[in-house]
């Protein structure tokens, strides 16, 4: 997909804006009730987008349309940063995003996300579903009078688009990176200039020279956003974002206010939503790197020993610090997400790692 396909439906973006901003509140008629949500994404955009969308799609038909919902892509209703603030101020019910982008209102939102060397997407799940992280996260929601589930998961992802090759730590110093969440600090604990952006501004950032290096999530949304017309140098994995997930955040007020089979339709779609989401990523990545290398001359690389041993070191450094220093909250959430990790990496790096290195070295399909 090249990205002027991918964008050719911004040009109608002044009148959906106008349009949405002049929307009444939630439309209730014979019953039924109409929800917006707004999203960090741009319009069909691979994966995350597209997921954001089928999620809305499916609550509407599984609840017979007792509860539809309209998705409003980035910038559509309000800035992709500020979905959340949509939804705590009441003007939408609801938000499709990451975690990780609100860390200013509570650090401990970063861990519902990725956290640098942390947990794998189906260790993150096992956490929040059943040791005790969901309700974690409701507690730091619930200071903003919202709820939070898990909505999808990329998986492990790409380390990021280099305009110049990474030698060793000495390239990092200055080096003008788009990373949030804990592994923009690790990266600017390496000595790197830190800034977020949503996906749609990060390809002009690169453009212009604001960025020298930019990480989103992988092959198949990296290949929409048109990143590797800029820099060809593509890192994997990412050792900062293990195995990220997005979220669906809902008024708390409004959503317990719904009949319990709406609100059950909600979770459940939603939960099934980051498996979609998991498997939609899992198939499409390998086929867009095939083509950003045999079409567009990308070159796949790894990041140096010596930076994944000094992103280890400082990723080490900040949890210590966040248990340490963080409010009660954040500290209560890092405790938790540490006990958790020590448990379920026994059985990752017990059972699916020998597998997988036995598989990779003793057995292929002809």
């Amino acid at each position: 997909m090249k990205r002027r396909e991918f964008f050719k439906s911004a040009t109608a973006m002044t009148a959906s804006v106008a349009a949405a901003t002049t929307l009444a509140a939630p439309a209730i008629a014979q019953g039924n009730i109409t929800w917006r949500m707004v999203t960090t994404w741009p319009k069909n955009f691979p994966g995350l987008g597209v997921g954001a969308q089928n999620l809305a799609d499916r609550i509407t038909a599984a609840s017979g349309g007792r509860l539809t919902v309209q998705v409003f892509a980035a910038g559509e209703m309000v800035p992709p940063l500020q979905s959340l603030d949509a939804v705590i101020d009441g003007s939408a019910e609801m938000s499709h995003g990451a975690a990780y982008y609100w860390q200013n209102k509570s650090q401990g939102l970063s861990f519902y996300t990725g956290v640098p060397y942390g947990m794998t997407s189906r260790e993150l799940t096992a956490w929040v579903r059943f040791l005790g992280g969901q309700e974690i996260w409701d507690e730091i929601y619930d200071q903003f009078g919202v709820q939070g589930f898990l909505s999808g998961d990329t998986g492990t992802q790409a380390g990021g688009w280099f305009k110049n090759e990474l030698t060793g730590v000495a390239d990092i110093q200055g080096l003008r990176f788009r990373t949030p969440g804990l592994g923009g600090q690790t990266w600017a604990k390496l000595g790197a200039a830190v800034t977020n952006m949503a996906a749609g501004e990060i390809f002009a950032a690169l453009q212009s020279g604001t960025l020298d290096a930019a990480e989103f999530v992988g092959p198949y949304n990296d290949l929409a956003l048109g990143f590797y017309q800029i820099a060809k140098n593509y890192y994997f994995p990412s050792f900062v974002e293990p195995g990220l997930a997005t979220e669906l955040v809902v008024s708390k007020a409004k959503f317990q206010a719904l009949p319990e089979d709406l609100q059950a339709i909600v979770k459940g779609v939603t939960q099934a939503a980051y498996d979609d989401v998991a498997s939609d990523m899992y198939a499409n990545d390998p086929r867009a790197l095939q083509a950003l290398v045999s079409e567009h001359g990308v070159q796949v690389r790894q990041f140096p020993e010596e930076i994944l041993e000094a992103g280890a070191k400082a990723a080490s450094e900040i949890i210590a610090d966040i248990r340490s220093n963080g409010d009660a909250l954040t500290k209560k959430v890092a405790e938790s997400y540490v006990s958790a990790f020590n448990l379920l990496r026994t059985r990752t790096e017990g059972t699916d790692m020998p597998f997988l290195a036995a598989r990779q070295k003793y057995f292929t399909f002809s």
